[in-house]
C-alpha cells in the first residue's frame, strides 16, 4: 500500500492509533506482566490489533510505515517515502542516529493533513 491506498480505505484511516509509539506496542503485545498500569487498555488476544505509523531510518533516507500489530505479529502494511522536505527536521531531532521512531511533530502532522484532510 502506499499513502494513496490508505487514504481510500476510510475503515483503516479511523483505526489508526495516532498515539501508539513502537516502545508502546512492545510493551502491549510482547511483554507479559501487568500492561494495563500505566496503559488505556490490555491486550487480551490475538483480535487486539493497532494500526500505528513509525518511521525506520535503518537503511539511509527515513521511510515510514503504516504497521498492523497484534501479540501474534506485526505487518507493514503500507510504506511511504518521507518527503524531502520533512526529511532534514526529522534527521536532526534523531540526532542522526539510525533506528525505529515513532512519527511525531512535522511527520506526524504532514500524516495527518493527508490522512484526515
Amino acid at each position: 500500500m502506499n499513502i494513496e491506498d490508505i487514504k481510500k480505505d476510510k475503515d483503516l484511516v479511523n483505526s489508526i492509533d495516532w498515539d501508539m509509539t513502537p516502545e508502546e506496542a512492545v510493551r502491549l503485545y510482547l511483554e507479559w506482566g501487568n500492561n494495563w498500569a500505566s496503559g488505556n487498555y490490555v491486550i487480551r488476544s490475538k483480535d487486539d490489533v493497532s494500526h500505528y505509523f513509525v518511521v525506520n531510518n535503518w537503511k539511509g533516507a527515513p521511510v515510514i510505515y503504516l504497521i498492523r500489530r497484534n501479540s501474534d505479529e506485526a505487518v507493514e502494511l503500507a510504506e511511504i517515502s518521507m518527503p524531502e522536505f520533512l526529511r532534514e527536521g526529522f534527521t536532526q531531532s534523531v540526532g542522526d542516529h539510525k533506528g525505529v521512531y515513532a512519527v511525531e511533530g512535522e511527520v506526524k502532522d504532514w500524516l495527518k493533513k493527508e490522512l484526515l484532510g
